[in-house]
C-alpha cells in the first residue's frame, strides 16, 4: 500500500507552530518519492520515521523558496546518515528534478563550503520534468503538466509544473501551485484517486467543485493559505458540503491508497 506523508502543510507564510512550508513524500515498496521541499521537510521526515537513505527521487514544482527552502537539508542529512551508518543510499544515487536546474548549482555550490567539501558516496542527478511521462520506475510513473502559476522564462521553458503520479492501480494528482483550477483539467483528466490540491491561492468552494465536477475520490487540501489557516469555520462548511471525502492537510498527516 502506498503512503503520502504530509511533511509541510502550509503556503510561504511566516513561521508557525506546527506547520512547515509544502512537502510531501510517497513512500512505496520500500522507495521514497519527495514532492517539493519545504523548509523543514528533512526534520518531519526523519524524526517521523522516513528513512531518507531509501529516497529514490525528488520533484519540484517550481523554484519559490516554500517549496524548495529545505532542499539543502534533505541533501545535507543524507550525506550525513551515510557516513554515520558507513553505508549508501540505496540505489546509490538520487534524480532530483526541477524546472530551472540554475537554482540547484546555486544550492550545490553552497553545500560544498559545508564540511569535508560535502563529498558524498551517492550521486545526485539533476534533470528538469518534460511535459507528458517524463519518469518511470518499478514503483511510479510521473507524468508532468504546465502550470501557469509562473510565467516561462526567457527561453520559453516552463517553470512551473503540477504531476500525476501513477503507482499500481491508483492514481493521484500534486497540484503544486496553480493560476486557476483550469490548470488541473488535463491532469486529473478523467479522474483520481487521490488530488492533494493548494489552496494557498484559491476558495476551497471552488477546488471542491472542480474535484467533485473531474471524479476525483478523495481531496486533500495542502498548502494552506490565509482562508484555511484563519477562517477554519468557514472553510469547514465549504467542505462538510462536498459531496467527495476531503481533508485539510497537517504536518505529519498519513495517506494511504
Amino acid at each position: 500500500m502506498a503512503r503520502f506523508k504530509i511533511l509541510g502543510s502550509c503556503s510561504g507564510t511566516e513561521p508557525m507552530i506546527d506547520r512547515h512550508h509544502t512537502s510531501i513524500v510517497l513512500e512505496e515498496n520500500g522507495r521514497n518519492y519527495f514532492f517539493d521541499a519545504g523548509e523543514n521537510a528533512v526534520h518531519t521526515a526523519h524524526t517521523q520515521g522516513i528513512d531518507l537513505t531509501r529516497t529514490r527521487a525528488i520533484f519540484i514544482s517550481h523554484s519559490h523558496y516554500d517549496h524548495i527552502g529545505g532542499l539543502m537539508g534533505i541533501f545535507w542529512t543524507m550525506r550525513k546518515l551515510c557516513h554515520l551508518r558507513k553505508t549508501n543510499l540505496a540505489d546509490g544515487e538520487v534524480k532530483l528534478f526541477l524546472p530551472e536546474t540554475k537554482v540547484w548549482d546555486h544550492i550545490f555550490e553552497v553545500l560544498k563550503h559545508t564540511e569535508g567539501g560535502f563529498k558524498q558516496p551517492f550521486d545526485i542527478l539533476v534533470d528538469t520534468p518534460k511535459l507528458g511521462t517524463f519518469y518511470e520506475d518499478e514503483n511510479v510513473e510521473l507524468t508532468a503538466y504546465e502550470s501557469h502559476h509562473l510565467p516561462l522564462s526567457g527561453d520559453g521553458s516552463i517553470r512551473s509544473f503540477s504531476y500525476r503520479i501513477k503507482m499500481r492501480d491508483k492514481t493521484a494528482v500534486f497540484s503544486g501551485d496553480i493560476k486557476d483550477m483550469d490548470d488541473l483539467t488535463e491532469t486529473v483528466g478523467e479522474g483520481c484517486d487521490l488530488l492533494l490540491c493548494e489552496t494557498g491561492h484559491h476558495e476551497v468552494k471552488a477546488v471542491c467543485e472542480f474535484a467533485e465536477s473531474h471524479h476525483v475520490k478523495q481531496l486533500v487540501f495542502v498548502h494552506h493559505g490565509r482562508e484555511i489557516l484563519e477562517n477554519r469555520p468557514s472553510v469547514q462548511e465549504a467542505v462538510d458540503r462536498c459531496k467527495i471525502p476531503v481533508k485539510l492537510a497537517f504536518d505529519g498527516m498519513d495517506i494511504e491508497l
